[in-house]
């Protein structure tokens, strides 16, 4: 998939929003992890990681005709987290959390998040957001289940 046609997708998405948003593209998160993007609240904007992405897609739907969807959905879900007018009181309360606290907020930054990407995609089937979604949270749930057993 070219950066042209990932750019695409942003601009289009953008000026839906009426956003002057700064989103840079780039190869790979430098990190280990597979991040798809970042969105910065201290510079407001978005990095999208096109390999990462790509990956991602590729893991939970084999082929690649819906990665530009599926870089859609995750695009959405950043611009969540760059539209979330509670984000930045939670990540206020974030610094000063530990153990079970934090990660209740972080789940809460997260599924704001989320709800914000749903309203935005009118032209992507649930079922394919909610899926990856669902991937999206898993680590939140279980973060917060597991200070919910007791030792």
């Amino acid at each position: 998939m070219t950066r042209e046609r990932f750019q695409y997708v942003v601009d289009e998405m953008l000026s839906r929003l009426d956003s002057d948003l700064n989103v840079v593209l780039e190869d790979a998160f430098p990190g280990k992890r597979l991040v798809g993007g970042k969105y910065s609240l201290s510079t407001r904007s978005i990095t999208m990681f096109m390999k990462d992405v790509t990956e991602q897609c590729l893991r939970l739907f084999p082929g690649d005709e819906l990665l530009l969807d599926y870089f859609k959905v995750v695009f959405a879900h950043e611009l969540g987290h760059a539209y979330d007018e509670k984000l930045i009181e939670l990540a206020d309360q974030l610094d000063e959390a530990d153990g079970t606290e934090r990660n209740l907020l972080m789940l809460e930054i997260e599924e704001n998040a989320w709800r914000f990407a749903r309203s935005i995609l009118p032209d992507i089937t649930l079922s394919f957001v909610e899926e990856i979604e669902s991937q999206s949270l898993a680590p939140y749930y279980l973060a917060v289940e597991k200070d919910r057993i007791p030792a």
